[in-house]
Parts: structure tokens; sequence; C-alpha cells
């Protein structure tokens, strides 16, 4: 099952691309001259959910003639990342599709960088109060919404379930803070007996899903904003031979052989090749308004015209049937990681 949606403004972003074939001139504009580069930038480097994202990125690039570069830092550290951050504009690229960890220390950042001629877009997490020119995500309520009504056709709407969560980074916060407003609006008999900051840390959502289990033996279900505590999670539950139910955003592979093995009930995983493709698509916009001639003020104002508020990327919900289709290490075969 798959969703899919895009913004009105995204819609004419594709479209304008389109007609970029319609003539010579306009298929030059849609070119890089040698040596242009778009860098992504994340935290957590080594994370698994970067690769396809990257993939898609690289395709567009690609296709464009663009230079590519991956970069970040390894660490679940706000301060460090900032700094690769710096470092990648002493680079001089085009643009810079950024992963920012936390939202207001990006802000001072992306608005030096946007005032210096780069241009930048976030991407799975934002940093809505700076200069940046587009966000794309997935539709984080609407995952929420999906999660608590496949979460109470399961267990039932007078259920025990409890959320880990990660404070801080913007998209996760809403996955779970939605869920918890729709269950409250929609579901009140549906008790919310536990709350644990986990910060993707697997162990230490083992112990908080294991601290959850022993107070509330009745627990039915748990939501996860996240896949890194999602490991640790379903470690506890089989540990305690506990009957929860486990749903979770995002994927890595430990957790999809989970899903395979019945373990975790599924995950809800970004469009991942999407979110990279159009998040290059929408940087290298935001690096060339030239191109385009929007109907507005942007010539009076002095504002980029390439404005793109929300780009949805759509969501894939992953289950034992059609697990095999989100194989990191099938996809990468004959690809180039770097």
């Amino acid at each position: 099952m798959k969703t899919i949606g895009l913004t009105g403004a995204a819609a004419t972003a594709l479209m304008a691309l389109a007609l970029a074939g319609s003539g010579a001139a306009a298929q030059e504009g849609f070119k890089c001259a040698p040596g242009e580069t778009y860098i992504m930038n994340v935290m957590v480097s080594a994370h698994p959910y970067w690769v396809p994202v990257y993939q898609g990125f690289k395709q567009a690039a690609e296709a464009m003639g663009c230079e590519t570069v991956f970069s970040g830092t390894p660490d679940y550290d706000i301060t460090k990342q900032i700094a690769s951050f710096e470092q990648d504009l002493v680079k001089s690229p085009a643009g810079v599709l950024l992963h920012p960890m936390q939202s207001d220390p990006f802000i001072e950042p992306i608005n030096r960088a946007i005032d210096s001629g780069v241009s930048v877009t976030t991407f799975a997490a934002d940093s809505p109060n700076s200069k940046r020119t587009a966000y794309i995500t997935s539709d984080n309520l609407a995952e929420a919404k999906f999660a608590a009504e496949e979460i109470v056709a399961q267990v039932g709407d007078a259920a025990e379930y409890a959320v880990l969560e990660n404070p801080g980074q913007s998209n996760h916060d809403l996955r779970v803070t939605a869920l918890i407003d729709y269950m409250e609006a929609n579901y009140p008999n549906m008790k919310l007996v536990g709350r644990q900051a986990t910060n993707q840390d697997s162990n230490a959502a083992y112990r908080a899903t294991a601290s959850i289990l022993q107070a509330n033996p009745g627990l039915k279900a748990l939501w996860i904003p996240e896949a890194g505590s999602a490991e640790g999670a379903v470690t506890a539950v089989l540990e305690a031979n506990a009957d929860v139910l486990i749903m979770h955003a995002d994927v890595t592979p430990t957790t999809l052989e989970h899903i395979k093995a019945g373990n975790i009930h599924m995950a809800l995983n970004p469009n991942q090749g999407v979110q990279g493709f159009m998040g290059f698509m929408v940087t290298f916009m935001g690096a060339h308004p030239e191109l385009f001639d929007p109907f507005n003020d942007y010539k009076v104002s002095g504002y980029n015209p390439m404005q793109v508020p929300f780009v949805d990327n759509g969501f894939a919900v992953i289950t034992k049937e059609n697990a095999d289709s989100f194989d990191l290490n099938a996809y990468m075969v004959g690809r180039d990681p770097s």
C-alpha cells in the first residue's frame, strides 16, 4: 500500500521541468555547468535511511549533468552537524539538501548560506523559521493517522498503548504528538500508559520498553517514530513474551527482518528515493530561479521565487507480504554508494 502526494507548487515545478524539453534553450537551462555541485548533508551519516535518499538525489543530478557529494557527521550531535554544514559551504556548492537534526540551531547557518547565494532545501526534518526555499518530507500527520487507525483496527478502541519519542526532531515530534492527539479526539477510550524519550538509541528503547511493560502488563500497542528505537523495543517485547503490537516509522535492515518474522506488525516508510530525487530538483530550482518567471511580486520584493513550503514524497506501508521490496542490500546491487 502506498500514498504519494505533491503540493501544487511542487507540481508546478515538475511541469516546468517537463517543459524544459520543449526547446533547445530550455533544455540547455536545465543542465549544470561543468563542476556545479550539490551536497546532501545529514546527521548520523552511517544510518541506512540516507542510502536510498542519496541514490534518488544522485539519479536526478546525473540526469542533469551535476556533481553530488554526501556529507554530514557520523554523530548524533547538533554542534557537529552544524560544523559539517559550514565546512560544506566553504566548498561553494550550488545547493545543499539538508536534514537538520534540530530546527532552531540551524536557522542562522541556513540563512547565512542563503544570503551567500547557496540554495538550501530541508528534507525529512525542517527548519521552518529559516530562509530555506523548500521542504520535502512525508506527511507526518497522515502517517500518525494511519498508525492510529491501524492500531485500533488490530487491538480495539479501548486498549492501552504507549509511545517512544525523539524530542527536538520536527518530523519525529509530529509523528508522536499527532497520533496522541488523534487518539484523544477519535478514540477516547484508548489509554496512553507510557511515553518515553529514547532518542533513536536502541539500548535506551530496550530499557524504556521493559519498564513500560513491567508497569503496564496490559499494554497492547506501541508506536515509535523511527526505526532505531524500534530495534530495542522489539527485543524487550520478545524477552518479556508480551503480546504487544509494534508499529514504527522508517525502516532498517534489522526492523525489516523483524517485520518478516512477524515480530513487528508494520512500518510506515517515507518514499526515500522520491524524497532524494525531488529534493535535488527543488534544490536545483532554488539555485536557478532565473529559469522561470512566476506570476507574483518577486521582482519587486527581491526574494527567490522558488519557494515550496512543503512537498509530500508519500510513504509506503511495509508488511511481511511486501518486505522483500525494501531489502537495502538487494537495492544497492550494481549501484555506486558514493
